[in-house]
Order: structure tokens, then sequence, then C-alpha cells
């Protein structure tokens, strides 16, 4: 397992764009990648709506986690959302993305959440056996859902129906 890693940081847009693209590809998603240094500096260190960190051996960095704070109402406290978690293929089979899991999971208990989630896509079979080896469970029972490009513009251009607010507010 590595024994360091490292936050990123804005110098880092360039580094992490690659990695992102190498996971794409991975992925086979490519050309779904529309991220620019410009919007992960904005975001991520401007914004500052997510964080990253990279594992690093022998100080380069071999692999990578995105993920942002989300919240669970049923457990009234938040918890960490993995968006990315990336391992350059010459680095795999060596601990890395269990020390990053390892490292998320820590900075989760140290901030008090009660939850580390992510998704992974049905076809990938040796992720899905690695996060079940770890004690994931998946939540067979959930269906994620997304609007986004021009659907989302529409939802966002509809006029919502006139609620009175609560009196609590």
């Amino acid at each position: 397992m590595p024994a360091s890693f490292r936050f990123a940081k804005e110098g880092d847009t360039a580094l992490l764009l690659r990695f992102i693209r190498a996971l794409a590809a991975y992925e086979k998603l490519s050309d779904q990648v529309c991220a620019t240094e410009e919007l992960l500096r904005e975001w991520l260190f401007e914004k500052k709506v997510a964080e990253a960190f990279f594992a690093l051996e022998d100080g380069v960095e071999v692999g990578f986690a995105l993920y942002f704070h989300n919240f669970s109402t049923f457990l009234g406290r938040g918890g960490i959302y993995l968006e990315d978690l990336f391992v350059l293929s010459e680095h795999r089979g060596k601990g890395y993305g269990k020390a990053i899991l390892v490292r998320l999971a820590q900075i989760a208990t140290e901030r008090g959440c009660g939850r580390l989630e992510w998704a992974c896509l049905d076809w990938n079979q040796p992720s899905i056996d690695f996060y079940r080896s770890l004690g994931a469970v998946p939540m067979d029972d959930w269906t994620v859902y997304r609007v986004s490009g021009e659907a989302l513009n529409r939802l966002s251009a509809l006029k919502a129906a006139s609620v009175e607010a609560p009196e609590c507010i």
C-alpha cells in the first residue's frame, strides 16, 4: 500500500484532467468528458464544491480520488460521495485502490460523516468484486436519475407552482 497521499492544489488542474481522461477512456466514456482545466480550477478551488487527492508512489501520482459532501436526512448528518477513483493501469494490483478507499473512510470518520457512497458501472465486475471484498454493498433498490444538458435547461425554465412557505421558515 502506498505510504503517502497529497491533496490536490490549484496547480494540479492539468494532472487532474489527465486522470479524469484516463478514467473516461477506461470506462469507454471519453466522448463525454467536457471538463477543462479552467472548469476544474473554478469548481474545485474557487467554489470548493469538491475535493481531490492523489496516491503517491515514490513521490509520483499513481491514482486519485475526487469526492464531495452530501447529506443524509435519515442519518441527519453529512456523508462523502466518491465521484471518481482511478489508479493508472501499470500501478493496479499494488493496493492503491484499497489505500485510497481507506483514506477516504478515514476522512469521512474524521469529519463525522455517516456514509461513504459511490456508483459503479454494471459491467465493471473487477471493481464490483473489489468493493464487495471491502464490505461495500450495492443499493439494489435504488436507481440513479440524472437531468443534464438540454433537459436540465428545460426543467430550469419551468415555472414552479406557487406554494406558501411554512411558518417555521
